[in-house]
């Protein structure tokens, strides 16, 4: 079970910007995460990369926490912003749930829920969009 102190942090690194630094401090080496049903991406290597060209298709990724994360035993869930401007300056935003199961302080599998009609779907078919972990998201 994670504690309230390292979901916090973990929450802050995110809001900061640190997306990828979240996932290699916080994923285990095995993490997955899986968009919406999609098929999962497995391996903390292959999520940071994942991350990074998510963060190279925009000009600035940005990630608010919308209320407190709810812990309850190995799970946490919260609700996160995400805006993506590209290039252009064109903010996209999108709405989610992120539904995490943590081994002790560390994240072993991440699910987002969101609903793709946020997006145009150009911007979901950008490379890794929906693979923030963070992140992201989420992270």
């Amino acid at each position: 079970m994670p504690s309230r102190d390292v979901v916090e942090a973990f929450a802050k690194r995110l809001e900061d910007g640190d997306f990828v630094g979240a996932i290699l401090d916080y994923y285990t080496p095995d993490a997955a995460t899986y968009e919406n049903q999609g098929d999962p991406v497995v391996g903390r290597d292959k999520l940071a990369a994942k991350e990074r060209g998510v963060l190279a298709a925009f000009k600035e990724v940005k990630a608010v926490r919308i209320g407190p994360s709810l812990i309850e035993g190995d799970h946490v869930a919260t609700r996160w912003r995400f805006s993506f401007t590209n290039a252009e300056g064109i903010i996209r935003t999108l709405d989610e749930i992120a539904w995490q199961t943590w081994r002790g302080d560390q994240l072993i599998e991440e699910r987002f829920y969101y609903d793709p009609k946020q997006m145009p779907e150009a911007q979901l078919s950008s490379p890794g969009l929906t693979g923030r972990s963070s992140t992201p998201r989420q992270a």
